[in-house]
């Protein structure tokens, strides 16, 4: 039975289990150096095992776990010596079969993907979604990954690689998970609708929820006000709609003007012209980003009325500008900042 000896951690038993037995068995030749590579196979499998693992994942390089008497069994370094051999053209191909089998990751690139995957699926398993605001992160110590920049990039043009092949796996990936992950209007409205959408689920109707009631900082009771009002509604597709609807939200019956993010501008002063469109960006950006602060150096594109190209806001300093000037405001001007977040936008009283 080879030279137990030769491992240097002790004498090492031979499997009782099926399928130890059965990856024994496949190995077709029982040598001192196969039972220093069927130690570290069995460690892989029982690993996964105990950790629930299914499919692919990339085993992280410092994975220690116990083996036989072995209670460090460094399993991390194990796979990585795999990997190398594989590459160098070393690793005989009946090994390569049953790490196959095991849900081995060769590639590097393949290996940053499952990581990545990984701390995805573990943050949609905590949340059901997976519409993290852009600054989000996700995990604990070392493991903590930007998570919402992860989502913002992953559904940017080319975001899921150059290679169109891994780009339509990686892409059926992350809609098994989630098949919301790359819906076509912002992640912040759907993470505000997924909230809503939960609370139905669990309660079969929809809570009154009034401005001011807050979900991880979201305020889903300002957001849903929004949703109903007519001119908000009107900008929304079909299909978001059509959620809100099953879900028993109804735009309010109101007049309709132009929709905030196409201005009309005939008519009005340039001054009128351009706090409209403020006005409008800044809409874009709560619908968007919530109720973040708007950096200095910001600015949004917004479609406006009579004209082909988007017009660029420079929406951090114009909202600088119009709070220094709020005096000069007309209440409605006021009121519009206020509902959009903008706290400082109380009428000032001229003695």
């Amino acid at each position: 039975g080879g030279r137990p000896g030769h491992l240097g951690r002790g004498q090492l038993r031979l499997p009782r289990d099926a399928a130890d037995i059965a990856a024994l068995t496949r190995c077709r030749v029982i040598r001192p150096e196969s039972l220093v590579w069927l130690e570290g196979y069995q460690a892989l499998v029982r690993w996964r095992s105990q950790n629930g693992i299914t499919g692919l994942y990339a085993v992280p390089y410092d994975t220690e776990t116990a083996v036989g008497v072995t209670k460090d069994y460094p399993l991390g370094r194990w796979v990585h010596q795999q990997r190398r051999a594989q590459r160098t053209g070393e690793l005989d191909p009946h090994r390569k079969e049953l790490l196959d089998d095991a849900g081995m990751v060769w590639e590097p690139g393949d290996e940053a993907w499952e990581n990545k995957l990984a701390a995805i699926r573990s943050y949609h398993r905590a949340t059901g979604h997976l519409a993290p605001r852009q600054d989000a992160v996700w995990g604990e110590g070392e493991a903590m990954v930007p998570i919402g920049q992860h989502m913002a990039n992953l559904r940017r043009k080319g975001g899921l690689g150059k290679d169109p092949q891994r780009a339509e796996t990686r892409a059926a990936q992350l809609a098994e998970i989630d098949p919301d992950w790359n819906c076509s209007w912002p992640l912040d409205w759907q993470r505000h609708y997924k909230v809503l959408a939960d609370l139905v689920d669990a309660d079969g109707v929809l809570p009154t929820i009034d401005p001011g009631v807050l979900f991880e900082g979201d305020d889903i009771g300002r957001w849903l006000t929004r949703q109903r009002e007519a001119t908000n509604w009107t900008q929304l597709s079909a299909e978001q709609q059509e959620r809100l609807t099953r879900l028993g939200i109804k735009p309010v019956d109101a007049p309709s003007p132009a929709p905030a993010a196409k201005v009309a501008t005939q008519g009005q002063s340039k001054a009128q012209q351009a706090f409209q469109r403020g006005l409008a960006a800044l809409a874009q950006w709560v619908e968007r980003e919530g109720q973040r602060p708007v950096p200095r150096g910001h600015a949004e594109e917004i479609s406006v009325d009579g004209e082909t190209e988007p017009v660029v806001v420079k929406l951090g300093v114009w909202i600088s500008n119009t709070k220094s000037r709020r005096g000069k405001l007309a209440a409605e001007q006021l009121d519009a900042l206020r509902e959009l977040g903008m706290e400082w936008a109380r009428p000032v009283t001229i003695p």
